[in-house]
């Protein structure tokens, strides 16, 4: 049955008439509500960062969110009310609305309840290094839905909070240790090398004091005394320190006249007469033709 524009234009106008002063009282109420609501969420976010209740960030962020939206829905029923909408059925199907979306979004909703699990078990905190599903990275951000991580690269890995809940996690909190190696003749005077190497970690302000860096012998190679250095450094300075102490050993090295030996290899043939012919390189042999 189609519609005379004429007389649709007469509804909207009586319409208008007739609510237009309740409308307008609804608009003005939704847009203070939503202005009050983003005073109380900055006001609740400053009173619960206060250094004597101890909340972690993404705790205060839940709740002043979770204040704010309480606000504007309080805003957004009184603003209907007073359009004239009938409160009681709005709430019921809202509430029927809330079960379809629900479980359509079953993905978003387990999303939250593992960022909710994150936040109030902390297995790890904002400013920590952790490394869980073959990624790997500084923690910046833990939101309701999704845990940010800055990779060395300076990149950023944003992942599903479901994907971290009930996966092995290393948490390597604000600290890491390096895994630095230097090989040494085996004709050297160990016990000075590595205090000489101690030296030189130890000279570098990134490295931390405590706890001290582990230093002795690692391995025993084919040609080197295989020395292991493994000092701890801040989580921003592990890539800096990592170069910078090889610089340093290689350069202190080389000054003290302490040699780093190249792989040796020795090769023994036989010629036809059965006599035996020996040579060694120094170096790396390339693969024979």
């Amino acid at each position: 049955m189609s519609t005379n524009p004429l007389e649709l234009k007469v509804r909207v106008a009586n319409y208008v008439e007739t609510h237009g002063p309740k409308l307008v009282g609804a608009v003005l109420i939704l847009a203070a509500g939503i202005f009050v609501a983003r005073w109380v969420g900055n006001f609740a976010m400053k009173w619960l960062s206060r250094k004597e209740l101890a909340l972690e960030p993404p705790v205060r962020m839940l709740m002043s969110r979770a204040v704010t939206l309480l606000v504007i829905v309080f805003a957004l029923v009184i603003a209907a009310g007073t359009a004239g909408v009938d409160v009681t059925a709005l709430v019921a199907s809202i509430g029927v609305a809330g079960v379809g979306v629900g479980l359509a979004m079953q993905g978003v909703l387990s999303n939250a309840v593992a960022g909710l699990t994150i936040i109030f078990t902390k297995p790890f905190r904002v400013g920590e290094y952790i490394e869980l599903i073959n990624v790997h990275g500084q923690v910046i951000s833990i939101e309701l839905f999704s845990t940010t991580l800055l990779h060395p690269d300076r990149s950023r890995l944003v992942i599903p909070n479901r994907k971290i809940v009930g996966e092995i996690l290393h948490n390597y909190g604000t600290i890491r240790q390096l895994d630095l190696s230097v090989g040494v003749a085996y004709g050297t005077n160990i016990q000075e090398t590595l205090a000489l190497v101690r030296e030189v970690v130890e000279r570098n302000p990134r490295v931390l004091k405590d706890p001290a860096p582990g230093i002795g012998i690692a391995g025993l190679g084919e040609s080197s005394v295989i020395i292991g250095v493994g000092p701890w450094v801040p989580v921003n300075d592990y890539g800096a320190a990592s170069s910078e102490l090889r610089i340093a050993l290689l350069e202190e090295l080389r000054a003290k006249s302490i040699e780093i030996p190249l792989p040796q290899r020795e090769i023994r043939l036989l010629n036809g007469g059965g006599a035996e012919i020996n040579l060694s390189r120094t170096a790396a042999l390339s693969p024979s033709r």
